[in-house]
């Protein structure tokens, strides 16, 4: 009698998958013929194959008396092995195959809280309306922790702020977008009389971002070109937070235009020439190839670039034009008796 160690020791050594698949078939038809024609090969290929399983195995699989064929004991015992082993081969050739078409899998994205709230939620309704099998991870945050993130394989791809933080591991980066910065106020604020420079933030209570967020560093870097430091009346919030300081009254804050956009309540002013701006960029690590997944949801961003720039310059358009129908109010009122101040 042959043990099942034995058998399983032989397979880790000689047993061959086809051989496997000839067995199993002899066994359910309990005919050397009608297996081969089930396995569409010739019975004496069948046949041979069979012999050498049995040569490795050191054990007959099949009792062959007078037409009948049996198996032994030895091939009772094989044979649930070798079900469980052809099971698992289609298994996997079926998950395989889910991956390659898209039907399951994950993508793990990073990207900037302010691209969480205005560019994002559009671009993955469109990318899981095509893929519904595809998991969503999404990680929130600065360009600093993201390109770290990227580097400790912890992200498939991620939306940085270029020009990236230096010194950074190699990425492959690709531009998305070039978006204006303006400045978000209190809508009960009095309305600027001209488009704010940067130098008029001297005077303005800032609401700013944690550190880490590239906001802070844009913001903060050209007040400082301009002779001054900024003075904070909040600072450490994430993006609503700082919204909602802002809606408050507590002060104003410098923020994508592309956010400013989606908020109704709350006033917004375009920095004068040369202003502020930010570049964005999709980013994943040179030396490893994304995911199929993660490189099917690049194809999706990379495609909505055009949409995403004509969103950044038609918000940014709309807070110019605002701003001059508040200047153009504004000179009428001057005209009439005292302006209100300069704040925004």
């Amino acid at each position: 009698m042959v043990r099942l160690m034995s058998i399983g020791c032989a397979y880790d050594e000689w047993m061959q998958f086809q051989q496997l698949l000839y067995f199993v078939a002899v066994a359910e038809t309990r005919h050397f013929t009608r297996a081969a024609e089930r396995v569409h090969v010739s019975q004496p290929s069948l046949s041979q194959q069979i012999r050498a399983l049995e040569k490795e195995l050191g054990a007959e699989l099949f009792s062959r008396a007078r037409g009948n064929v049996t198996l032994t004991d030895a091939g009772e015992a094989l044979l649930p092995l070798a079900r469980r082993i052809l099971a698992d081969s289609e298994t996997a050739r079926l998950e395989v195959q889910e991956l390659v078409q898209l039907r399951r899998g994950r993508v793990r994205l990073g990207a900037p809280p302010s691209l969480c709230t205005g560019l994002l939620p559009e671009v993955l309704l469109a990318f899981h309306e095509l893929h519904p099998g595809i998991e969503l991870l999404i990680e929130e945050n600065g360009s600093h922790d993201l390109v770290r993130a990227l580097a400790r394989g912890d992200l498939d791809l991620a939306l940085v702020v270029l020009p990236l933080p230096a010194p950074s591991p190699a990425l492959t980066t690709v531009e998305l977008l070039h978006e204006d910065l303006v400045v978000v106020s209190s809508a009960s604020a009095p309305p600027p009389r001209r488009p704010l420079r940067i130098a008029d933030l001297a005077d303005q209570p800032l609401v700013m971002f944690r550190h880490g967020y590239d906001l802070r560093d844009l913001t903060v870097a050209a007040c400082r070109a301009e002779g001054f430091e900024p003075a904070f009346v909040v600072e450490g919030g994430e993006m609503d937070a700082v919204l909602g300081f802002v809606r408050a009254g507590l002060g104003v804050a410098v923020v994508p235009s592309m956010v400013a956009g989606r908020t109704r309540d709350l006033r917004v002013t375009p920095l004068a020439r040369p202003g502020l701006s930010r570049t964005v960029a999709l980013a994943h690590r040179s030396d490893v190839a994304p995911p199929r997944a993660a490189r099917e949801l690049e194809r999706v961003l990379l495609s909505t670039r055009t949409g995403a720039r004509m969103s950044a310059e038609t918000a940014a358009w709309r807070s110019r034009r605002a701003a001059e129908a508040r200047s153009a109010v504004s000179a009428e009122a001057r005209g009439r008796g005292p302006a209100a101040g300069p704040r925004a």
